[in-house]
């Protein structure tokens, strides 16, 4: 018998054990190429041309995906890839399909369309079936890895730092089209009715990780909580092939933080966590699917690059719709009330203070900073966001003064504590030890006004002296500068800059019930600082407390 020389390398990537050695798509390895390259081009290349058909004597109805989408297969331990039904093809299954169409139905819809029981053992079978989604078009084939980086202790809690990126296998913004059929005849306004009720089932998120902005359709309705619009640009996340990717999860991301930070100043560590886990779900142990889904419709987005050498760094500038949706109910009106306002006041406090994605703690250093990229080959910081479209301009932009940060401040925690109480979470007098914790005790907010975008004082304080050296007074420079407040490689600091900028409000003669929005050139610039015990911190906090022209102490007060 002839053998094989290296047999155990030519099984496909597809069919082998997910351990060392044979087929690892979770892992990415620093100047490697992944598996998961190799097994997506083994997988799409025996794909058929032609999507699978679906209904036969039913009904099918196309619908777009946002951003990304995948139906995990459940198939390969640690990693999450789409199922594969006929022709190669990725799908959503048709049992997946029929419960969440179930969860949308009233109980008369879900006994005649998806079964009932009997008494005794028996069951009796509705009258629909379902037979699941699939792409379109062979456009699937494209951006199919996708990247994944838990940050969130890293981010709040420590130093530690965070386990590295992985993969995962998603579709990129696909149409799927959807099959359901009927064992009796039904009239035009009856499929009207199904499938508005799929419309409403799909409305929340099809799919894995719809929480965190996946799977979800151009259109929302129903449990629609809060809905703006915002603008941004900053870094786009880089893919493993070096082209660049705006990932609407970046706001789930920075509110989730946020809401941890909050929490972390009002009760103790293990609630802290607890609330989160259920507003935004988790992994841990068995999962949990939080209250609160998130979308992101894109009406503008351009990718493009900056940079020089090996500082070239992917870029986005993005508009849209924002959306965060109720995923379950609630036991009354009043916590749905509450949930309602903690979520639009946790985005907002997102919106005052940061932004969203890489280097959210920086105000964008191409708006604020521009002579900080003519000296030389210098690496892309910062990001900036802001209030789009008139209703998110007049109604979201609440602060548009210095004075109004500390009663800001002071509602969002109001808000925070309420839906706390509601929970039956108790405060804790001290707050959580984390390196980021919104309470008095640990954290201080410094503002001055800025005339126009180059009017930064601080921003030039991140990359030189905010003193210079008096020798004759025995006066030594001071500065922050690669130090535990501002951070450096490795090490998250503990100041952020943000630029916000200032909407005023003008009266409106045809409708005094809506004042007009109008932007200005100026800018809340916003020093948040959460000081240690080094030299730094504390020579910082006593230069900003006796300088008498620059920032003013905005929270907590005196």
């Amino acid at each position: 018998m002839t053998s094989i020389p290296n047999a155990a390398q030519k099984i496909p990537m597809m069919f082998r054990a997910q351990i060392e050695g044979r087929c690892q798509l979770q892992r990415i390895q620093k100047d490697q190429d992944s598996d998961a390259v190799r097994w997506i081009e083994e997988w799409v290349e025996r794909t058929y041309p032609d999507t699978p058909d679906l209904a036969g004597d039913g009904q099918t109805r196309t619908y777009a995906i946002t951003w990304r989408f995948v139906s995990n297969g459940g198939q390969d331990d640690t990693i999450i890839r789409p199922a594969i039904g006929a022709r190669g093809w990725p799908f959503y299954p048709g049992s997946s399909m029929k419960g969440v169409f179930r969860r949308a139905c009233t109980p008369e819809q879900a006994d005649r369309y998806c079964g009932k029981e009997l008494p005794g053992s028996d069951f009796q079978p509705g009258i629909l079936r379902f037979q699941g989604g699939y792409p379109t078009t062979t456009d699937w084939t494209e951006s199919l890895i996708d990247i994944v980086h838990p940050q969130q202790d890293w981010q709040v809690k420590s130093n530690t730092k965070s386990v590295g990126a992985f993969t995962q296998i998603s579709l990129y913004e696909p149409e799927l089209r959807f099959g359901i059929s009927s064992t009796i005849p039904l009239n035009d306004a009856e499929w009207e009715e199904i499938w508005g009720i799929w419309e409403k089932a799909i409305s929340t998120g099809i799919g894995c990780r719809v929480c965190a902005g996946y799977g979800q359709p151009e259109t929302h309705i129903g449990n629609v909580l809060y809905r703006t619009n915002v603008q941004g640009q900053g870094q786009a996340a880089k893919l493993l092939d070096g082209t660049g990717e705006f990932r609407p999860n970046v706001f789930r991301a920075a509110i989730r933080g946020h809401a941890l930070r909050l929490f972390g100043g009002l009760t103790d560590e293990a609630n802290a966590d607890r609330m989160v886990n259920e507003l935004f779900g988790t992994t841990t142990g068995k999962g949990t699917v939080g209250l609160l889904g998130m979308g992101f419709r894109t009406s503008d987005l351009v990718l493009e690059t900056f940079g020089k050498g090996s500082y070239t760094q992917p870029t986005y500038e993005v508009s849209g719709e924002l959306t965060w949706l109720l995923t379950q109910e609630l036991a009354s009106p009043e916590e749905r009330e509450a949930l309602t306002k903690l979520i639009v006041a946790l985005t907002r406090f997102a919106m005052v203070f940061g932004g969203f994605g890489k280097s959210w703690r920086r105000a964008d250093h191409r708006l604020f900073y521009p002579d900080y990229y003519d000296e030389g080959y210098k690496p892309l910081i910062g990001c900036h966001w802001q209030w789009n479209g008139e209703r998110s301009l007049r109604n979201d932009s609440q602060v548009r003064k210095l004075e109004d940060i500390g009663p800001f401040i002071h509602q969002v925690r109001q808000i925070a504590t309420q839906w706390m109480t509601l929970r039956k979470i108790p405060t804790a007098a001290q707050p959580t030890p984390w390196r980021e914790t919104w309470h008095p005790s640990k954290v201080q907010v410094w503002g001055r006004l800025a005339s126009e975008a180059e009017d930064s004082e601080a921003i030039h304080w991140l990359h030189g002296p905010y003193r210079e050296a008096i020798p004759q007074a025995r006066i030594r420079e001071g500065s922050i500068y690669r130090s535990s407040v501002t951070g450096q490689v490795g090490q998250i600091g503990r100041l952020w800059h943000r630029l916000y900028p200032v909407v005023i409000l003008r009266k409106n003669p045809d409708n005094p019930k809506k004042p007009i929005p109008r932007q200005t050139s100026q800018f809340l610039e916003l020093l948040t600082l959460f000081p240690d015990d080094s030299t730094e911190a504390i020579d910082f906090l006593n230069f900003l407390e006796t300088q008498q022209k620059s920032f003013v102490k905005l929270w907590p007060s005196s």
